[in-house]
């Protein structure tokens, strides 16, 4: 059975995996403007998000602007705002069942195997999270990609990476080695009636008592 270190490691891994995911669903920089083209003007910087599109000048002023409708929204970025908000829901009731497992908290009884059990789930779920926040992030770094590699797109709209989506790939590195960590905790074969005594034999009639 994992130890209290494993499990407070695992435990810390994935609660930063999922604030560099809150983080990043939260930026607007998941994709900002490419200066890959001759006549590309630099004097201001254009990002996209997943809420807001944001335009940066050079003198440092941002401005930014939410998405009217998100029916119109293209569907890589629907279905990346789904994931990522199902990953941070799964990743707040993992924290809650990780927290009843471990073995340096008081909940969820005294009950050792129990209580790995415990643990083991919320590392499962911890998993689940990060592989939902990674299938998002690989999604919509695919969809980036396509575009700038698109003949059909013209240079001056082409755009890359942004900060979010390393931040997001990180943090769903860090939640899945977390989760991992915790799903260590899968209890062993003991039993329950624990240690038992040697029986003690009768002794014999025929045993002679010396005086």
């Amino acid at each position: 059975m994992a130890n209290s270190g494993l499990q407070l490691l695992g435990f810390s891994m994935a609660l930063l995996g999922w604030v560099g995911l809150v983080a990043c669903t939260a930026i607007p920089q998941w994709q900002m403007s490419s200066y890959a083209g001759d006549n590309i003007i630099t004097a201001q910087a254009m990002y996209k998000g997943l809420w807001m599109d944001c335009v940066t000048q050079s003198t440092g002023l941002m401005s930014c602007k939410m998405y009217d409708s998100v029916l119109a929204l293209p569907a890589a970025i629907q279905a990346t705002r789904a994931l990522m908000v199902v990953s941070l829901v799964l990743g707040v009731i993992a924290m809650l069942v990780a927290t009843m497992g471990m073995k340096c908290t008081r909940c969820g009884g005294d009950d050792k195997v129990k209580k790995a059990r415990i643990a083991m789930t919320g590392g499962i779920i911890f998993i689940v999270a990060g592989l939902a926040a990674l299938t998002a992030c690989s999604w919509y770094g695919h969809m980036i990609i396509t575009d700038f590699y698109n003949p059909l797109v013209p240079m001056n709209t082409k755009y890359e990476f942004g900060p979010a989506i390393f931040i997001g790939w990180a943090g769903s590195a860090l939640t899945l080695l977390g989760g991992a960590l915790l799903s260590c905790s899968c209890p062993g074969s003991e039993s329950k009636s624990g240690y038992r005594a040697p029986h003690s034999y009768p002794k014999s009639n025929s045993a002679k008592e010396y005086v």
